[in-house]
Parts: structure tokens; C-alpha cells; sequence
């Protein structure tokens, strides 16, 4: 028994390449000059070479086995969002990282491809029963529990990533849009009292995105970030030459706000050229997705696209000034380990249920 090389998607693996050495790139040009962040491309470049390897691994096991481990993983991921809210790093405002020595680690990155492995298989194992209340009170708790941890920590953009992920694979599962509707109006309606709970800089950040007058020296970045991408105007400024993140006008330039750094230094080609690069492995993912054998292939897929088109939409959004500033990263591009493993896990994980589409071959 062999499996088919033929069905491994060279055309998704390609596009994965190219955005891996663009993120590098843009990574080292957005940290020249600063001591302290010298070592950012090495790293960088070094977690995408671990990625790549994972990739791999992943694609050539079986995704299937998955199934059995549905609980086991679950618990996993509660435990060390648990522990990690009580006990671990604070970074950027949030106790979300684990201090491994040489690398912090953050659980709420691997939390969310763990949770897609989770979901598919409840909603693929109660696939012809999906509308019943119980089965869909049951995928609101798993979605709920993981979410809440991670916004204790406090991390509200993961959250409500991980909720995004969770709602886009319940609509693909064919949830009844009776339900759909229902906790549309649920959302909108609850949107003040969730407002009204939320931590003070969130509230800012949100306040800010409304009305950035009100504070200048809190919307600071945002505006700069509308600079960078004014500057670039069609061609840039020339790799390494934008002066807003170079003279270090323009904060967190090498993660929440990379992609203002490629449209001002490679202008509006360079940032073309990314989103056709992100939209080729959205297609190659959607392709995986339709051809799956399986509902719980299609769902495990189905999870991998809401995770990366649901980041790159708000991370470009919030440097464009069309969202609230969260911190979600930018897909491939942004510097950080964790979230970098946490795409090609996912990607390993379409490419494993590409190679299987089709019952397996024996010689």
C-alpha cells in the first residue's frame, strides 16, 4: 500500500514557499536597525524551516486516526489555556505565553488548529442529527470554553478568531439557518452588554476605531499606518527604504502592522501581489475542501480557511483604518512562532486530507 504523491497540492505548498520568504523579507526590513530586534529574521526563518517539517509530517499521516483523539486533544487545550491564564508570561498586555527558555510559546496559537481537529469531528459525527437543540447546544460549549480562557487571559482577537472558526465550520456542516438567523440577532443584540464587560484598552481600541479624534496619541499608530500605505502609492519606496518604519515612526511594524510596511516600501503591486498569494492558498484549500472523502476532511479544511482568511482580513483591515486594532497577525507574513507552526499544522492537515480524497491504492 502506497499513498499517491500525485495528490499532494504543489500549487498550495508553492504559494506557501513564496509567502515564507516575502514574511522573512519583510521581517528583516521592518527590523534593521534595532539591536534588540536583530535576531527576528533568523528566527523567523528558522520556525518556517520547523513548519515546513510539520507540513510534511502531518500530510503523510493520516488525518483519520484524528478521530480518536477528539476528547484527549480537547482536554489538552483546556488545560493549558487554563494554566497559562493563571500562570503564564505577560506579553503585550495579555498572560497568554508559556517561557520556554530559548522560545515563548503561546497556547492560544495551537488552541485553535487543535480546536478545528475537535469541532470537525463532533459535527462530522452528528452530521445527519445537526439540527437537533442538544447537538447544537453542545458545539456552542465547545466553542464557548476554549473561547472564554482565551479572552481571560486577556486575548480578545484569538477569541473571537477561535468563535469565527467555530461558526464558519457549523455553517458548513449544513447547521439550519434558523439557527444561523437566530444567533445572528442573539450577537447583534448582545453587542452592548459585551461591550459594556469589555477591559478598559479594549474598550480604546474600539472607541478609537469609531472616532480616532478622540484620542491622537492613542490612534498614533494607526494613523501612521495610513501614512506608510500613502507613501507607497503604486511601485513603493524601495524595499528597505520606507521611511515610516525605518525612522521607527510606525510601532509593532514587523507583526500587527507589517502589511503597512509592504504597501509603503513595495507600494500597491507589492501589496497586490500578497493578497493574490494569500487568495491562491484560499483557493487550493477550498479545492481540498470540495473534493474531501469525508465530512470530517471537508470540516478539518473548512476550519484551516476560516483561521487564515478570517486573520488576513482583519489584519489588513486594521491597518487600512476599516477595523479595530486587535493583534491578529497577518498570515505567513507577521513575525511570531506560534501562530507561524499554527498555519502549516493546518496547512499539513489539508495537505494530509488532499492525499487522501480518493480510496487509497494497493499494488
Amino acid at each position: 500500500m502506497r499513498l499517491n504523491l500525485r495528490r499532494f497540492d504543489f500549487v498550495l505548498l508553492g504559494a506557501t514557499l513564496v509567502l515564507l520568504v516575502f514574511g522573512i523579507a519583510m521581517v528583516y526590513s521592518a527590523t534593521q536597525g534595532v539591536a534588540s530586534y536583530e535576531d527576528y529574521p533568523l528566527r523567523q526563518a528558522i520556525y518556517g524551516l520547523i513548519g515546513l517539517l510539520l507540513l510534511l509530517l502531518i500530510a503523510a499521516f493520516d488525518y483519520r486516526l484524528l478521530t480518536s483523539l477528539q476528547w484527549p486533544i480537547y482536554v489538552g487545550v483546556l488545560a493549558a489555556l487554563g494554566a497559562v491564564a493563571v500562570v503564564g508570561q505577560v506579553r503585550g498586555g495579555a498572560s497568554g505565553w508559556f517561557d520556554a527558555g530559548i522560545v515563548f510559546i503561546q497556547p492560544a496559537e495551537f488552541g485553535k488548529v487543535l480546536f478545528i481537529i475537535v469541532f470537525a469531528q463532533y459535527l462530522a459525527s452528528r452530521h445527519e442529527q445537526i439540527g437537533k437543540p442538544q447537538w447544537v447546544l453542545g458545539a456552542l460549549a465547545l466553542m464557548g470554553l476554549p473561547a472564554a480562557l482565551i479572552y481571560l487571559q486577556p486575548d480578545l482577537g484569538n477569541a473571537i478568531v477561535l468563535l469565527v472558526i467555530g461558526a464558519l465550520m457549523l455553517f458548513v456542516a449544513d447547521l439550519p439557518w434558523g439557527y444561523i438567523a437566530g444567533a445572528v440577532a442573539a450577537s447583534v443584540l448582545a453587542l452592548p452588554v459585551i461591550y459594556a464587560n469589555l477591559e478598559g484598552y479594549m474598550k480604546t481600541r474600539i472607541d478609537i476605531f469609531l472616532d480616532p479624534a478622540s484620542d491622537p496619541d492613542a490612534s498614533f499608530n494607526i494613523a501612521q499606518a495610513l501614512i506608510s500605505i500613502g507613501n507607497g502609492g503604486v511601485l513603493g519606496k524601495g524595499f528597505g527604504e520606507g521611511s515610516q518604519s525605518q525612522l521607527h515612526f510606525l510601532r509593532v511594524r514587523y507583526a500587527d502592522f507589517i502589511f503597512s510596511v509592504i504597501a509603503e516600501e513595495l507600494g500597491f503591486v507589492g501589496a497586490l501581489f500578497l493578497i493574490v498569494l494569500l487568495v491562491i492558498v484560499l483557493w487550493r484549500l477550498i479545492t481540498i475542501a470540495d473534493q474531501a472523502r469525508d465530512q470530517f476532511g471537508r470540516l478539518l479544511v473548512a476550519g484551516v480557511i476560516a483561521l487564515i482568511m478570517f486573520q488576513a482580513i482583519v489584519s489588513i483591515g486594521m491597518n487600512l483604518g476599516l477595523l479595530p486594532v486587535t493583534g491578529i497577525t497577518l498570515p505567513f507574513i507577521s513575525y511570531g512562532g506560534s501562530s507561524l507552526l499554527t498555519l502549516m499544522i493546518g496547512l499539513g492537515l489539508a495537505q494530509s486530507v488532499a492525499m487522501r480524497n480518493r480510496k487509497i491504492e494497493f499494488d
